[in-house]
């Protein structure tokens, strides 16, 4: 088992031996959460013989700018709020989905290209764009909250 002592903030009621997909977990509205969240998930796809691109670079790129969303954006900060992680992986694909209190958003509005001229030097506003570039479908709707879901495919 991994050692936890590097880990300073904890999940609560779980220890990490115990999360395995498929994986529900609530955390709270903290982004120092989000190492945590994304270190588990990248272990895991590996133990589930997903591509090692996709556990290094695809998978840990848009759950954390998922997470992050949800909690900065979607929950806006508020410290009493939290978010809902969920990940199960399959044969055929690895689907993530992060649900927050938020009132929802439009995906096509809200994704910005960063390429273009006018948005080269912005400092935001480019999660939803790497999101969309690093996995198969990015989907948004409501239930039991504002919920990103993240479809990866195995090949």
């Amino acid at each position: 088992m991994k050692d936890d002592s590097r880990v300073s903030t904890p999940l609560p009621e779980r220890s990490l031996g115990e999360l395995r997909f498929p994986m529900d977990v609530r955390i709270p509205n903290d982004v120092r959460y989000i190492e945590q969240i994304v270190g588990i998930v990248a272990e895991r796809c590996a133990e589930q013989a997903m591509p090692a691109r996709m556990c290094r670079l695809n998978i840990p790129v848009a759950l954390t700018e998922a997470l992050a969303n949800a909690i900065m954006y979607g929950n806006g900060r508020n410290r009493t709020g939290g978010v809902r992680f969920r990940a199960t992986i399959d044969e055929r694909a690895l689907v993530l989905e992060v649900t927050d209190e938020g009132q929802g958003f439009d995906l096509d509005e809200c994704t910005t290209d960063p390429t273009i001229a006018g948005n080269l030097v912005r400092e935001d506003g480019r999660g939803l764009f790497l999101m969309r570039q690093l996995v198969d479908r990015v989907e948004r709707f409501q239930q039991d909250g504002n919920v990103v879901r993240l479809t990866l495919h195995r090949t």
